[in-house]
């Protein structure tokens, strides 16, 4: 059994807690027992059990690409040469090990895998995909898609997604 097999339902105390954490994860749990409309004692027992339970999977800070040099994204269609079982496994045990690698997502479609990935710039990307991406397990091709602006990146759930 994996985590997509169980389903829990939230109450609205559990998605105010969500939502008022993805808007701000710094906050105080006094200021997120307020929020939320709780006392201190209940709001961090929940908090607790979603934490355990993986609703919430940690905190993070998010940081502006571009101030430390590595505002450059590349999307890589990936199309593998064996999509048995064993080859997924292989390619994404091998992929995880890319620090450049942003993003990996299994595709429906002519190709296997699209990755997100982050450079300083297009001539990193180059060795990041010569030297990484095209000697990973089973890889047969690639195709590169340069992002020339980023208009909307939400690489968190937002008010609006079901939490609020």
């Amino acid at each position: 059994m994996n985590d997509r097999d169980t389903v829990v339902d939230l109450d609205d105390f559990d998605r105010r807690i969500i939502a008022a954490l993805v808007a701000d994860g710094r906050m105080t749990i006094t200021d997120l027992a307020v929020a939320v409309g709780l006392s201190k004692t209940p709001c961090q027992v929940r908090l607790r059990r979603l934490i355990d339970s993986g609703f919430i999977k940690g905190f993070r800070a998010i940081v502006d690409p571009a101030k430390l040099g590595v505002d450059h994204i590349a999307f890589a269609e990936v199309k593998l040469a064996d999509t048995r079982e064993a080859a997924l496994a292989d390619f994404n045990r091998a992929v995880c090990k890319i620090p450049e690698v942003e993003e990996c997502h299994m595709i429906a479609s002519s190709f296997d895998y699209l990755l997100k990935v982050r450079t300083r710039d297009i001539w990193r990307y180059r060795i990041v995909l010569g030297e990484k991406i095209s000697t990973l397990p089973h890889v047969a091709s690639t195709s590169t898609f340069v992002a020339m602006e980023t208009v909307v990146d939400a690489s968190a759930i937002r008010k609006g997604d079901g939490v609020e």
